[in-house]
């Protein structure tokens, strides 16, 4: 696969604008590591090949256990995740593929259940960031495998 362009180069201004919301996000108070859990799963619905390799890396990166990681396509048959990280993949899920999903109320409410107003609007926002950066890495063709674990 080639890459198609740069959009950092080619927008940086635009560029600038989702890296603020993605840093908002890092800095929003929910777990680290829930956040990276919902990164590589919409990015593996979207098939973000760039992505996947990225949020696996951090996972990997932070401590995450190598069974958790390759179950997550598979988590709702898996006992590895807890009832916060089951609420926050499921309304990923719907957010993701919110065009065949809208959002369903069971899933709005075990994610209510779980997550108070403010923490469910950042991981909304979670999502959105991630689905964009999925939608721009896989328009532009971004190369997998060449992201790099900052500090490292």
């Amino acid at each position: 696969m080639q890459a198609r362009l740069n959009a950092k180069e080619e927008s940086p201004e635009g560029m600038r604008a989702l890296g603020t919301l993605h840093g908002f996000i890092h800095r929003c108070g929910l777990d680290q590591n829930l956040l990276e859990l919902v990164k590589l799963r919409a990015s593996q619905i979207n098939g973000c090949a760039h992505c996947i390799d990225m949020h696996a890396k951090e996972l990997r990166a932070s401590g995450e256990t190598e069974q958790r990681i390759y179950l997550l396509n598979a988590w709702r048959e898996s006992p590895q995740y807890t009832p916060r990280e089951q609420a926050a993949l499921a309304w990923t899920e719907a957010i993701t593929l919110i065009p065949t999903s809208h959002v369903p109320d069971e899933v709005y409410e075990a994610a209510r259940k779980e997550f108070s107003g403010p923490e469910l609007v950042n991981l909304t926002l979670a999502i959105v960031a991630i689905n964009g950066a999925n939608r721009i890495n896989i328009a532009f063709r971004t190369t997998p495998g060449s992201h790099v674990l900052a500090g490292r």
